[in-house]
């Protein structure tokens, strides 16, 4: 059996082929050919919570299927928008909520919200990409891990951004090899320290961003027992692998510098 290294090397490098095979599994293709069909027919946001079918997919598509059930939550999402200072979307430090209210905008578009490709093509691609991350995490985390990064690090502007969502953070923590005596220090030294070894805007380089996660995916293997490659050394820390305690990722999360 591959390890992470490997099997991380290998869909990276043929990622729109595993994708497009995932796009022909039928009932995969049968949601997504649904989902086109239909969501230009929704004008509202009751039309659009109305329909489960739909709801589920675009949730699904925007890491939001935990949240699925919470409809009378996702209502004021989507009826506040993200135009207003205070709009529930931007009160909420998560920014999967302002990502959605933001691509199905009902409150500044009103009826024609569905009508842009970010609510249609570009929401199927997103469901497409994040079944390719549950696929993946299935059998690996730290495969699931290391291709969301992927997905989300190049759009993050702050270090305060990877370290506001837990599994970004999972895979700074790892791939620094912080100790755990770390966690006592409080989040501005925290976020000083990891400036010091990363630069954000390097996440935006593919190549920069792969040898990021080349080195993660071989600490995690080493970690984990999925493999014993040896750890490559591309200038990062070289501490001892450990884990945060949960209030400080409660911390963590509390922080407002999101990256977009």
């Amino acid at each position: 059996m591959l390890g992470t290294v490997a099997r991380y090397q290998q869909i990276s490098q043929n990622i729109d082929k595993t994708i497009t095979t995932i796009s022909q599994r039928p009932e995969i293709k049968r949601e997504a050919d649904y989902y086109l069909s239909n969501i230009r027919n929704v004008k509202s946001v009751d039309d659009f919570l109305s329909n489960d079918r739909l709801y589920k997919f675009a949730m699904t598509a925007y890491g939001l299927k935990d949240m699925i059930y919470g409809k009378a939550f996702m209502r004021k999402v989507l009826i506040e928008g993200i135009d207003g200072s205070k709009s529930f979307a931007l009160q909420l430090t998560d920014p999967r909520f302002r990502d959605f209210a933001e691509a199905f905008n009902f409150a500044r578009y009103g009826a024609t919200a569905t009508a842009f490709d970010r609510t249609q093509q570009g929401t199927v691609d997103r469901y497409l990409r994040i079944q390719l991350e549950t696929d993946a995490g299935q059998s690996d985390e730290g495969l699931k891990l290391a291709l969301y990064f992927q997905r989300k690090a190049p759009d993050v502007t702050s270090i305060y951004g990877l370290m506001g969502d837990p599994a970004l953070y999972k895979v700074l923590q790892t791939a620094l090899g912080l100790p755990a005596a770390y966690s006592n220090t409080d989040v501005e030294t925290q976020a000083a320290f990891i400036g010091s070894k990363i630069n954000v805007a390097d996440f935006t380089d593919p190549v920069k961003l792969d040898n990021f996660l080349t080195r993660f995916t071989a600490r995690w293997q080493a970690a984990n027992g999925t493999g014993s490659q040896q750890v490559p050394q591309i200038g990062l820390s070289t501490s001892t692998l450990s884990t945060f305690d949960n209030s400080l990722l409660l911390s963590m999360q509390m922080l407002r510098s999101y990256g977009r």
